[in-house]
């Protein structure tokens, strides 16, 4: 359980299977075949877990069988990412929330910019 909800999952190379180690230094990457044996043994639709950076305050992985909730928009003060929180009613539908941080005091507010390292 530990090893699931504190690794990352691996969204890129949809033929990665299994739990290797993540290039991070930290915990592990784990594949779209761990999250969905991990729901379908304890009957769940899908695993929300948090921890890791996504820019738009969540991110969809795995065919839906896993989704990543951030919560600390412009995480260090300088990411410039959304936060999120997701919303779970009665029937198990989720609705989910973006923000954007407040400015620090004295500061102007961010605006949105294309990191350069897409330039």
């Amino acid at each position: 359980m530990c090893d699931l909800l504190w690794s990352d999952p691996e969204d890129k190379d949809l033929d990665f299977v299994g739990f290797s180690l993540s290039q991070r230094g930290a915990g592990y990457v784990f594949g779209m075949d761990v999250s969905k044996k991990f729901n379908e043994i304890n009957n769940l639709q899908t695993i929300c877990r948090a921890h890791q950076l996504v820019n738009n305050g969540y991110n969809w992985v795995h065919e839906k069988n896993a989704c990543t909730i951030f919560s600390a928009p412009n995480y260090c003060y300088r990411c410039r990412n959304q936060g999120g929180m997701c919303e779970v009613d009665e029937f198990l539908n989720l609705n989910f929330q973006m923000f954007d941080p407040a400015p620090r005091r004295g500061e102007p507010a961010l605006s949105k910019k294309t990191p350069d390292y897409f330039l």
